[in-house]
């Protein structure tokens, strides 16, 4: 018989391959929050799993009294209420260092799909089209700046992949890193003037809501691409259709959305825009990394396992 203390409360949808792991050793409880928005009490649970897109705020903890640990699957922790967490000594378990590489690798890719019209040509193939027509020029990446702003973990990672296929690389931030060998441009719309890839890395958050609006975008101009692989919210994409409905950027390589996975539609439109459906962490190793991190923060707070009487 097991208990709401040798149980794993799910708060949000997670990865199959997640729930198929954990539920092998602990009992998974689903948890939504009631009509009326209210989480509804669950005493006695020690674990909550969420992920970064989820979160977990303030009211979640409240109706927790006993929890002892966030799992969350994912970098970002704008959606995690770490002050609550703090003041209720809940420990917040995620999975940063594991997907970088993938990640990273990812914005590269994005790079090279939007320049040279990787998945473009792809659609004109199966379309029949080669018969008839000739394929429009792409772009070569070679030669061309990059801008990244945030130089994290990730932004880092892509940096030194970025100078190693021929990029010029420049970055911004809230501040100068120590020790980084790229020029620092404070301004983010002039960081965009001068990048032919304007690469987002950064966190989501209120401190970077909207942060590339229409007057980055016209920055960037229109030989510039822009390519994010951070959060949906740093992106005015009400502003970003309207700079591609006019040509006023090359093109964009998007793995995030402001709303996931309901994005506009009005995206779809655009051939000089690739669409990835958040998936720029997603391989077999990181999976395989993400849960194993997960497992070991769960275990280490059950006792290293569950009562099975």
């Amino acid at each position: 018989m097991t208990s709401a203390a040798d149980t794993v409360l799910v708060v949000t949808p997670v990865p199959k391959d997640l729930r198929d792991a954990l539920s092998a050793d602990y009992p998974l409880r689903d948890h939504v929050r009631g009509v009326d928005g209210v989480w509804p009490p669950a005493p006695g649970i020690r674990v909550a799993l969420t992920t970064s897109m989820a979160g977990a705020d303030a009211a979640l903890m409240d109706a927790l009294p006993d929890l002892a640990l966030i799992a969350c699957q994912g970098v970002g922790l704008d959606k995690i209420d770490l002050e609550a967490a703090k003041a209720r000594g809940i420990t917040v378990a995620h999975t940063p260092d594991v997907l970088t590489q993938d990640t990273a690798d990812f914005a590269i890719a994005l790079i090279y799909a939007t320049s040279r019209n990787i998945v473009r040509a792809d659609r004109f193939m199966r379309a029949g089209r080669w018969a008839s027509e000739r394929m429009v020029p792409s772009r070569r990446v070679s030669g061309k700046s990059c801008g990244i702003v945030g130089l994290g973990r990730i932004g880092e990672t892509v940096a030194k992949q970025a100078a190693g296929i021929g990029l010029t690389v420049r970055y911004s931030g809230p501040r100068p890193k120590p020790g980084a060998p790229y020029p620092f441009i404070a301004d983010i719309a002039e960081l965009a003037r001068q990048s032919d890839y304007l690469v987002l890395t950064c966190p989501g958050g209120p401190a970077t809501q909207h942060l590339v609006d229409a007057s980055v975008l016209g920055a960037l101009g229109p030989d510039g691409i822009l390519i994010n692989i951070s959060r949906g919210s740093v992106v005015d994409e009400a502003a970003l259709i309207a700079a591609l409905k006019d040509g006023r950027i090359a093109g964009a390589g998007l793995d995030v959305f402001a709303v996931e996975p309901q994005f506009d539609q009005a995206l779809l439109a655009f051939d000089n825009v690739v669409l990835q459906p958040h998936y720029a962490s997603i391989t077999f190793e990181t999976r395989k990394a993400i849960i194993g991190m997960l497992q070991a923060a769960i275990a280490g707070t059950f006792g290293n396992g569950i009562s099975k009487d």
